[in-house]
């Protein structure tokens, strides 16, 4: 906001509107009913410059895969779609992916870079529909939502002035700024870091919520990383750092206790390719805990 951007967002207007109160009509509210529907960003995208399309939140609960797939690949497509025919004045689409679209998982660390994709979750999918491990179902969607995304790129390219980032995040943690009235509206997200350290659940890479919105800046206003994919991640992790950083900071939770004995990081991104478009400067772990400690108190929980 305080580039001056006016943000189209259906993301419960109301709340938006207090928390940005102070910069006036520069946040512009347009609600998109069903963005499965045809055309559902045609109006959002008229007279904007730059258009940055966020993830649906992650969605463990679904049965049936089809639905995930729809919501995830026509929200997209129809973004795009919209973009391409009544976006005359965009020069820049990022798109948040993760880096589920990425990733795989193996027995030993492995070491991944944007060039990778997970085929493992649609594969699984295909073979077990329904039956599929809820996160394998989340993963297809992405994945494949993405891959259409560039598709459709690379496709009509000649036909608009546009051109298009996507940045693949991992899990994401810090604070919140949209309305969270209690610990049962957490996302899937927050739920997994609150249950690791002030429960004893188990848990890999990690970005804190106030560096991701720097890199969707970043990704729209840095000319180089037109038509690039970028890994946005602060690092590598196991459940086990969370609780150890969250220990050191916490003067007031009663909190897990660490697991004895190592712990191996599933997945290593290289991060190359951010250093040198980006250049984004991270948060370390101690930071994010604070914050969302300090969050957490605020709210009483």
């Amino acid at each position: 906001m305080a580039r001056h951007e006016r943000v189209h967002s259906q993301v419960k207007g109301e709340h938006l509107k207090n928390t940005f109160k102070l910069y006036g009509n520069k946040l512009k509210i347009v609600v998109v009913d069903d963005i499965t529907k045809d055309g559902p960003f045609d109006e959002a995208v008229k007279g904007v410059h730059t258009i940055a399309h966020t993830a649906l939140p992650v969605q463990l609960s679904v049965g049936d895969p089809q639905e995930l797939f729809v919501s995830a690949v026509k929200g997209t497509v129809g973004m795009l779609t919209s973009a391409a025919k009544y976006g005359s004045s965009v020069q820049r689409i990022v798109i948040t992916s993760l880096c589920a679209a990425i990733m795989w998982s193996e027995p030993e660390t492995i070491t991944l870079s944007e060039v990778n994709w997970n085929e493992q979750s649609p594969k699984e999918v295909e073979e077990k529909g329904l039956y599929a491990l809820p996160f394998a179902k989340y993963c297809m969607s992405k994945a494949l939502a993405e891959k259409v995304a560039w598709d459709f790129y690379e496709g009509h390219k000649p036909e608009f002035a546009w051109d298009l980032t996507v940045i693949n995040l991992p899990w994401v943690f810090g604070p919140f700024i949209h309305d969270m009235p209690s610990l049962n509206a957490l996302n899937a997200s927050s739920k997994m870091w609150y249950d690791t350290v002030v429960q004893e659940d188990l848990g890999h890479s990690w970005v804190d919520v106030h560096d991701l919105a720097k890199a969707h800046v970043q990704a729209l206003e840095v000319e180089a990383a037109g038509g690039e994919r970028i890994i946005i991640s602060a690092g590598s992790c196991v459940w086990q750092d969370c609780v150890i950083v969250v220990q050191s900071a916490s003067t007031s939770q009663v909190l897990s206790k660490p697991v004895p004995g190592d712990m191996k990081y599933a997945i290593i991104f290289d991060m190359n390719k951010e250093k040198r478009l980006l250049g984004l400067k991270f948060r370390t772990m101690e930071e994010t805990a604070r914050d969302v400690l300090s969050d957490f108190d605020s709210r009483g929980w």
